[in-house]
């Protein structure tokens, strides 16, 4: 027969398994963290599989590596699939759009739809799943989890994340040394 039929069989076998075990509970797995070099940005993540024994495997483990890396090159995502963006945010993003001015001399119909359009856009821009994968482009990291799913056999689900950014929301006092010195001469 045909190797490159055969084999992207066994493929769609696979990754039909991964869909089948959707259903299991997975509640072994790890809580990584990645450390960007430099040290001004960190990720915590946690992923979970159905057993310790896979957890703690180098096929796992290499994919959770490669996730978190993904999370810390990708500033936009938030999130870990579309479906857990609060609809608030939605709300709010499309209030937005409507309001630009490019929609302004639009029927509101269309407007709606355009807007929709960008805030469904914007919502796969913030979750992590739809993201093309950094250690391979040419996939999803949903895809990439989903593979990793039909090789090891177990189901593999991302829970959550937090990114750490060194400073991030602290205000930072700016120093004006000309300005302070000259506030103090101007006292006496």
């Amino acid at each position: 027969g045909d190797v490159d039929k055969s084999i992207e069989w066994l493929r769609k076998k696979g990754l039909a398994g991964a869909d089948k075990k959707a259903g299991r509970v997975a509640a072994e797995g790890v809580v990584a963290s990645y450390i960007h070099p430099g040290s001004r940005l960190g990720v915590l993540l946690e992923v979970n599989c159905e057993t310790d024994f896979v957890a703690a495997s180098d096929k796992f483990q290499s994919l959770v590596n490669g996730i978190a890396m993904q999370i810390a090159a990708s500033p936009g995502v938030q999130y870990v699939a579309a479906e857990d963006i609060p609809p608030e945010v939605f709300e709010r993003e499309k209030q937005i759009e409507m309001g630009r001015e490019d929609l302004k001399g639009k029927p509101d119909a269309i407007r709606a739809k355009i807007a929709e359009g960008r805030v469904q856009k914007l919502a796969q821009e913030m979750a992590l799943l739809p993201q093309p994968y950094l250690m391979d482009n040419s996939k999803t990291v949903e895809q990439a989890v989903k593979e990793a799913i039909a090789a090891i056999g177990e189901k593999i689900s991302i829970r959550r994340f937090v990114k750490y950014q060194l400073g991030e929301g602290i205000e930072k006092k700016v120093m004006d040394l000309a300005a302070d010195v000259a506030a103090m001469t101007a006292k006496q």
